[in-house]
């Protein structure tokens, strides 16, 4: 209620918040702040022994955090928002300053420092008022920080890796869940600044001295409402928004409207909700491509995942319709209420298209890296199975120049493969036959490449398939295979993209995730030595099998 008459001044004016912290996002909100979020790219390496108290040190942080947004802003769009708010939170244990971990092996590090020790918390928060003044920026900087008192809880070993495993630690200085009673004290270093105002994580530390209160579960509610951002973006997509943006923007709501045939109500919530996921930029000019939608949502653009969301849009979202279906009365069913894969995929051109984009804007996000992985300079032919339109195959003959590369894949496939060729040279090294990897006979090659296809497999087809191709395999000849990366080598986030994948298994076929271990010993047993992983990017890593040479 206190802060109703400053929320009611705001709400015309634009307000951004220069952080993508989600803790920082869910305090405005809740205090029915309406704002953009801009993530400041201030490099935050401030000599921290050249501030007289750790608390100048988050002041000056946040403040260069704001001040970056507001001037990157006025350049590109030429007009700065009213107001650009800052944060930064460190903690402090005998003097020394902590900061957000680098990686987990950090953030045990400075847990263990802060295990069962008192500690503060310092939270430092810059406002930032813009104005426009004959096309220069003008800025006033309102700025305070808060303290907090902190008692670290004695943790086991056990409970401080589940709490680094959670990411929690990752996404801010490490504070332990378990803290015991705070005290804070406020302290306004400007005229103007708010007394008293909290820091961005003093939410969660007085909520720590309530009696038993269970922590507000952030987390569970973002996944209840997250199939609404996919699908916001999705429906962007399938609108062609982004394209018309990169085009024509920045637009209107209702010039968005009238261009992709929408309603203006409904085109201008559909905007908002994209402004709100970061995927558009909003002005008083209008709505504009973020640099990310440009780079990967806009339908021809170099590396194009639009494929990709019209697919996940048009099949992937009714699939996992049936979800329910196929836990309780398993994959068979399932597939029957939904079709086969085949059924699904090759039913009609469109829809073998439509399959062909998502794999297509998939492969080249990480055809280079699988390239690469491994020195192969000593094979001189390869066959990408299941190749699809050639992404792969083309960036193996760009890298290798002395390789010539064919593209295996059903005859649906190969038929419409000449719409996905690159202009320019190497495409001679390359050529497209159509068959059917598990009947019709392998063409011969040094190097056999199975990129994102065996997961799609139960074991036995698997096995099936690697025995075809070690008897075709000569000695000196290798298979490379690509795959999602093993959840054991995985960061978090990347983790539960593959935790997902099971249940993608589960309705589209009878296959399943398996780790690079796995994959190495399967190539064992099929005759092939000397296997090697190596990481491809962040989604994949990469097992390469070689025959003994005569």
């Amino acid at each position: 209620m206190v802060l109703c008459p400053v929320i009611g001044k705001l709400l015309h004016k634009h307000v951004v918040l220069a952080s993508a912290s989600p803790r920082r996002q869910e305090i405005l909100s809740n205090a029915g702040l309406r704002f953009e979020v801009v993530p400041s790219r201030f490099k935050e390496k401030l000599c921290k022994a050249s501030f007289p108290t750790p608390s100048a040190y988050a002041v000056e942080t946040a403040k260069q955090k704001a001040l970056e947004v507001a001037r990157r802003m006025h350049q590109k769009d030429l007009r700065a928002p009213d107001v650009v708010i800052g944060a930064d939170t460190i903690v402090t244990i005998g003097g020394l300053i902590l900061e957000k971990p680098v990686d987990k092996q950090d953030a045990y590090r400075m847990l263990s420092r802060l295990n069962g020790k008192e500690h503060s918390v310092f939270t430092g928060v810059a406002i930032v008022h813009c104005s426009d003044r004959d096309g220069r920026l003008h800025t006033e900087v309102l700025d305070f920080y808060e303290e907090t008192t902190v008692k670290f809880s004695e943790l086991s070993e056990e409970l401080l890796r589940e709490y680094i495993d959670s990411g929690e630690p990752m996404e801010q200085p490490p504070v332990c869940p378990h803290a015991g009673p705070s005290r804070g004290a406020g302290h306004p270093q400007q005229r103007g600044a708010p007394p008293q105002a909290p820091g961005p994580r003093d939410a969660d530390l007085n909520g720590a001295a309530e009696e038993k209160r269970p922590p507000f579960p952030t987390g569970l509610l973002e996944l209840m409402e997250g199939f609404k951002a996919s699908k916001a973006l999705f429906t962007a997509c399938k609108l062609n928004v982004f394209d018309v943006l990169r085009d024509q923007g920045p637009l209107k709501a209702v010039d968005i409207a009238r261009k992709i045939n929408a309603s203006v109500c409904g085109t201008g919530r559909l905007l908002e909700a994209c402004a709100a996921l970061g995927l558009l930029h909003k002005t008083d000019a209008g709505y504009s491509n973020t640099e990310a939608a440009d780079l990967h949502l806009v339908s021809d653009s170099a590396h194009s995942l639009h494929g990709l969301a019209v697919y996940n849009d048009s099949h992937v979202w009714d699939l996992f319709t049936h979800l329910d279906l196929a836990a309780r009365d398993g994959a068979e069913q399932a597939r029957g209420a939904s079709g086969t894969k085949a059924e699904r995929l090759f039913q009609s051109a469109e829809t073998t298209l439509l399959f062909m984009r998502a794999m297509h804007g998939l492969s080249k996000l990480t055809a280079r890296d699988v390239a690469t992985a491994f020195d192969l300079s000593r094979f001189t032919s390869a066959c990408d199975l299941g190749g699809c339109t050639g992404a792969l195959a083309h960036e193996l003959a760009r890298e290798y120049p002395r390789l010539q590369v064919t593209v295996f894949d059903l005859p649906d496939v190969t038929e419409h493969a000449r719409g996905f060729q690159p202009d320019g040279q190497r495409t001679e090294h390359v050529r497209f036959v159509p068959g059917d990897f598990f009947t019709d006979a392998l063409p011969r090659a040094q190097l056999y490449v199975l990129s994102r296809v065996l997961h799609d497999w139960p074991d036995d087809r698997v096995h099936h398939l690697l025995s075809r191709i070690s008897s075709c395999c000569e000695p000196g000849g290798g298979v490379l295979v690509a795959e999602a990366a093993a959840m054991e080598e995985e960061e978090a986030a990347a983790a539960r993209r593959r935790g997902l994948q099971p249940l993608g298994a589960l309705l589209l076929g009878a296959g399943r995730p398996r780790s690079a271990r796995e994959l190495g010993q399967l190539l064992q047993r099929h005759g092939f030595r000397d296997v090697r992983v190596a990481p491809a990017g962040d989604l994949l890593r990469v097992v390469l099998g070689s025959r003994a040479a005569p």
